[in-house]
């Protein structure tokens, strides 16, 4: 309950900082699926170039936040959405591959382990590759190897190939507010969603698959899963965060 009660309050400051906020339209939707609520932000091929993927600022410091993501943008260029991009350690580098406007700051991993990020399969989100957005499995990409502009690796996938993941269970009790990404089969359109209230693994891979008809999707993270949504009225707060990806222009 008190977990609850913080979110609903950083919920309802985040939408007062977000009202003052200048919008990019039609980015970002509310969807409902199989009785679930969702937000969906939805970025076509032509959109790619203005997809970012930041972790630090211009001076070396983790940015953690989405305010401090707005701050450090260049002048005249306006923040239409932005949500948490991967998992990262306890001084916010990224658990995996790491590649932002081409350089790599962290190399991709293929083992497995402990924990979300090593239920394999898990995989890598790469925009401005072969096509402007792919989710690929790990393993298959070291062996592509694309020359992605940003890429971030997380796991578990949640759609492979068009089936969900194996390990997910119709009745698990695990729930979570997660978000994650998915692509569409032509590598055309890129769909963020976050859900509005705790899913399980199976729920939420069914969106990306059933409601959005996602061959592929990877799950970014859960529980400090937030967004950044001024058209929709939304900067969420909480625990600061790793890596962040958002569009802009």
């Amino acid at each position: 309950m008190k977990l609850d009660l913080k979110r609903r309050l950083g919920l309802a400051l985040g939408a007062l900082i977000a009202s003052t906020l200048p919008a990019v339209a039609d980015i970002c939707e509310k969807r409902d699926f199989d009785g679930q609520g969702y937000v969906v932000c939805t970025l076509s091929a032509e959109q790619q170039p203005g997809l970012k993927l930041w972790l630090n600022g211009p001076d070396g410091r983790v940015l953690g936040d989405f305010t401090s993501v707005r701050r450090q943008l260049p002048k005249g260029q306006t923040l239409g959405f932005a949500m948490n991009a991967g998992m990262y350690h306890a001084d916010y580098s990224p658990v995996g591959l790491y590649v932002s406007d081409g350089e790599k700051a962290h190399d991709l991993v293929t083992a497995g382990g402990g924990g979300n990020f090593g239920m394999l399969p898990n995989g890598v989100f790469c925009a401005g590759g072969n096509r402007p957005y792919q989710v690929i499995e790990s393993r298959a990409f070291k062996a592509a190897d694309p020359q992605c502009r940003i890429a971030t690796q997380s796991g578990p996938m949640l759609v492979i190939d068009g089936d969900l993941h194996p390990r997910f269970l119709v009745d698990s009790d695990s729930r979570y507010i997660r978000n994650g990404v998915g692509v569409s089969p032509d590598g055309q359109t890129a769909w963020f969603a976050i859900s509005d209230r705790a899913v399980t693994f199976h729920e939420f891979g069914r969106l990306f698959r059933d409601g959005l008809g996602a061959r592929d999707a990877l799950y970014f993270d859960g529980s400090i899963s937030r967004l950044y949504a001024p058209a929709l009225n939304r900067s969420d707060f909480g625990r600061r965060l790793g890596p962040i990806i958002g569009y802009t222009e």
